[in-house]
């Protein structure tokens, strides 16, 4: 048998709201085929100069990520559009991005079939930035003196508050802050040298920078 039949296109489903909307925002995409998802907290950075364009503002804020298979987060994320009026300034944002391979769910027992399918054709990246505790309003500072024009704060843990792992050569502590910005493709270069010199990332410990494509995204503003 091909086991190239048994392969689905995987995708990670990022929606970024007021607080209070998280769980109808998960609601509302399990009828349309999502089987489940997470919340988390996190706060908008924007300022109110440059509200219009991405639709944040600095207030706590909701993070729900889900993931499907393509087709279905072609269909959640037009249907979650809909109710939410994500093109409306202030309603939030919603996106996609590829993901590669899924252990330990029983939904997605297979791995993408084509990890670079649409990367040519890509407007946007997500770039992950995780810091100290303290320092993301450096990432953004550093981030928007490139053209950024904000992103969102979430707060993260390690594995213990008396012990420490590592990922990617740093110890991943408590109290770490992890940054999502989203940035046009041209731009992402800028933005990305800008945090990595202003923090230091390539000092041992001081962060970790990693960029994702963005396939389809609902509230973005210019």
């Amino acid at each position: 048998m091909n086991n190239e039949s048994k392969l689905t296109e995987i995708e990670l489903i990022c929606v970024i709201v007021d607080f209070g909307f998280g769980s109808k925002v998960l609601k509302r995409a399990k009828q349309y085929g999502i089987k489940g998802g997470t919340v988390t907290i996190g706060k908008g950075t924007v300022s109110s100069r440059i509200l219009n364009f991405i639709g944040l503002s600095d207030i706590r804020k909701e993070i729900c990520f889900m993931l499907t298979d393509t087709a279905t987060a072609c269909h959640s994320l037009e249907g979650l559009n809909k109710e939410f009026d994500f093109n409306k300034p202030n309603h939030g944002i919603a996106f996609t991005t590829s993901v590669f391979k899924i252990l330990g769910a029983k939904s997605f027992p297979c791995e993408s079939s084509d990890y670079e399918k649409g990367v040519e054709n890509t407007m946007y990246h997500m770039i992950t930035t995780i810091v100290e505790r303290g320092k993301a309003e450096d990432v953004i500072d550093a981030a928007t003196k490139a053209g950024s024009k904000g992103g969102t704060i979430m707060g993260g843990r390690g594995s213990g508050i008396h012990e420490t792992s590592k990922l990617f050569s740093m110890d991943i502590e408590p109290e770490k802050e992890i940054v999502l910005i989203l940035s046009e493709t041209d731009m992402t270069d800028a933005i990305v040298s800008s945090i990595r010199t202003q923090l230091k990332i390539d000092d041992p410990g001081k962060g970790i920078i990693y960029i994702q494509n963005v396939n389809k995204v609902y509230g973005i503003y210019k």
